[in-house]
């Protein structure tokens, strides 16, 4: 046999586009030709592959404002699908955190004094990265456990994106009482050695026991001073800064040595 059917014809057949009289001399060449045969093989692979990939295309998340963002500044791509996911990080509750802290802002000017803001800014960092991650609001916690990236990385990940923006939040509010200067910044410190703690607790104690209990703690801590009837808390003077420098530090430390643990707690979480 001397005669073969024309490539472009094959290629048309394995597609379903070929028309007859080609179809029906091409159905018959091909049931007494080998060769024919194979090369309609590895084209209908070829076609089958790029039908794959247009599925696979098609099938593809898009990346939304905030990913393609993250993308464009050098974040690579696996940590910007992450970090876009975070639950946090979401319009809802933002929204939330601003509306706080304007309401803060207003009854600290009707009060005169900047205590509210102080005591409630270092606990809103705080709930924001407990809420950054587990089963309970993450949608993507599945996809994150399994993925080939360490628990404290990712972790640390989503940290670092609600600290960002929460921390940023607050010194925007801040600026909103220019009468109080510096005073009105004295919520870094102990918003830091919150969040730390809180962070370096939650292997043992768990996603919401331990962001509960530091906050807790915070809160008691304010009353008692409330209670002194000094008139100030001593959270906000120079040593109480030192103290929460301190915690702060030692709670970083306590969180690195315990970076292993997040993986068993990770998979423990998802089980």
């Amino acid at each position: 046999m001397t005669w073969h059917v024309d490539a472009e014809d094959l290629r048309a057949y394995a597609q379903g586009e070929l028309a007859p009289p080609l179809l029906w001399s091409a159905d018959t060449h091909l049931t007494g030709c080998a060769e024919c045969r194979g090369v309609l093989a590895s084209v209908s692979e070829g076609v089958d592959a790029g039908w794959e990939r247009i599925d696979a295309e098609l099938d593809a998340p898009q990346p939304g404002l905030w990913e393609r963002a993250l993308v464009r500044v050098g974040v690579a791509d696996h940590t910007a699908r992450l970090l876009a996911a975070t639950p946090v990080l979401r319009r809802s509750w933002l929204a939330a955190v601003v509306f706080v802290l304007m309401a803060t802002v207003g009854v600290v000017h009707t009060a005169d004094s900047p205590t509210a803001f102080l005591a409630l800014a270092p606990l809103l960092p705080l709930a924001g990265v407990a809420l950054a991650y587990g089963p309970v609001l993450d949608p993507t916690y599945e996809m994150a456990v399994v993925s080939p990236v360490h628990g404290f990385r990712l972790l640390m990940i989503r940290t670092v994106a609600v600290l960002v923006t929460g921390l940023g939040l607050n010194f925007l509010a801040t600026l909103a009482l220019p009468a109080y200067g510096l005073r009105a910044l004295a919520w870094l410190l102990p918003a830091l050695a919150l969040t730390a703690t809180g962070l370096a607790l939650t292997p043992r104690l768990g996603q919401v026991l331990a962001p509960s209990l530091v906050g807790g703690v915070w809160v008691g801590l304010l009353v008692l001073a409330r209670s002194s009837g000094d008139g100030s808390l001593v959270q906000f003077t120079a040593a109480g800064q030192g103290a929460a420098a301190v915690v702060a530090a030692l709670a970083a430390g306590l969180l690195f040595l315990a970076r292993d643990r997040f993986d068993v707690f990770f998979s423990r979480s998802a089980a």
